[in-house]
């Protein structure tokens, strides 16, 4: 394609360098007839992915649609982004193993402050669209809302693997949590979209979208799904786990957290978060794991922070773990509590300063040996620690460093 917005007959090479992006590390992909149908007519598709502000910050595992859309989008297609302030308030139950608590208007409001601004990230704004699905749904009367409700029957909802796991284990299902993939549907045929994106959990979703664009007369949208990626503790990705690699997380720490991940997540990794070709990625993986890792780090790092930032976080993370260097930049911070001149012991100092979460904690990091003040390894927790003159360095484990000083 020349452009957005420039229909022309595509050759079959063309077609096919258009469906291998498509491809690239998708798990479903429903229909490719249908898609490489759309792609022959050669005006650019409308691709579609909603995002819902259900918390502020959008992670890694988001980045897997949104650099797919990129690589589209660069083939001359058009982005069209839903953001669900309205779905937001229902809660999507995809992936969930309980009900999940309904957020108000003002807090998804809250939560959209920096969403446009972490997808530009990634996506080019400039070509893409942007919606929001209250536009529609704050104009759905009573009336509208239930005829949306008569498209879906029970017995069809709780084909859910979802809703059947929690029919299972007797864990509640609110009625409202029905409407969500109803909703969701409705958003195809507002913006009649071509393509849409999800994870696996959203396939059920996506589906409801190719349903009710049949029953509008428009053509069903292609439906493609991408894997989840699990975050540090093995569950799948997510900021309320806490598991979660942030777009906005400084590159130094997206660095950092990459190299945490276990090795066998790699070459997922490598085929949904880069653009690598495949022989190199396998030439890395057949090598030394920490420096496969280190490279997969360096690219993530460099496609949403840039390339000299990713430079920057490798040379920093080498400094400090592998050359057993302190950083460059090292956070001070004030002691809030009282130090008195005979000293505050360790395990009190530590949990003081944040660097451990209870007294307990902080001994047991003392005595497994993961603590050093001035370069000292120290595995007493009882030792007093005078008040420094200026102030005093202290290191928990591999990654925490804190220069600490009395307050005022």
């Amino acid at each position: 394609m020349s452009g957005v917005g420039a229909p022309h007959t595509m050759q079959s090479s063309e077609i096919e360098r258009h469906l291998a992006a498509f491809r690239r590390g998708a798990v479903d992909l429903i229909e490719p007839k249908g898609l490489e149908a759309k792609l022959r007519r050669g005006a650019p598709l409308r691709l579609k992915f909603g995002m819902d502000p259900s918390s502020p910050d959008l992670h890694v595992g988001h980045a897997v649609a949104l650099f797919k859309l990129r690589d589209l989008q660069d083939l001359g297609h058009t982005v069209v982004l839903i953001v669900g302030d309205a779905t937001a308030m229902v809660g999507d139950p995809s992936g969930r193993n309980s009900l999940r608590p309904q957020l108000t208007r003002a807090e998804v409001e809250a939560n959209l402050i920096t969403y446009v601004d972490q997808v530009a990230r990634i996506v080019d704004m400039s070509t893409a669209e942007v919606h929001r699905n209250s536009t529609w749904f704050d104009r759905l009367d009573f009336g509208g809302l239930l005829r949306l409700a008569g498209r879906m029957t029970v017995a069809r909802m709780l084909e859910r693997d979802t809703f059947q796991k929690r029919v299972a284990a007797g864990e509640p299902i609110g009625i409202h949590e029905f409407l969500y993939p109803l909703l969701q549907g409705w958003d195809s045929v507002e913006v009649r979209s071509d393509v849409e994106f999800g994870g696996t959990d959203q396939l059920f979703n996506l589906l409801v979208g190719r349903q009710f664009q049949e029953q509008e007369a428009q053509e069903p949208q292609v439906c493609v799904t991408g894997p989840l990626l699990d975050g540090s503790d093995g569950r799948k990705m997510s900021k309320s786990y806490g598991n979660a690699i942030l777009l906005l997380d400084p590159p130094a720490e997206k660095f950092g957290k990459v190299m945490a991940l276990p090795d066998n997540v790699m070459g997922l990794w490598f085929e949904t978060l880069t653009r690598l070709p495949a022989d190199e990625v396998a030439a890395l993986l057949a090598g030394h794991p920490r420096e496969a890792k280190a490279r997969l780090a360096q690219e993530i790092v460099g496609r949403l922070d840039g390339a000299e930032a990713a430079r920057e976080a490798r040379a920093e993370f080498d400094r400090r773990f592998r050359d057993r260097e302190l950083p460059s930049e090292i956070e001070e911070k004030a002691l809030a509590a009282p130090w008195p001149s005979a000293g505050l012991p360790l395990a009190v100092l530590l949990r003081e300063a944040g660097l451990a979460t209870s007294s307990s904690d902080a001994r047991r990091k003392i005595e497994q040996g993961g603590v050093r003040v001035d370069g000292e390894r120290v595995e007493d927790p009882s030792r007093l620690v005078p008040p420094p003159a200026g102030s005093l360095l202290v290191q928990v484990g591999k990654r925490s460093v804190l220069r600490i000083r009395p307050g005022l």
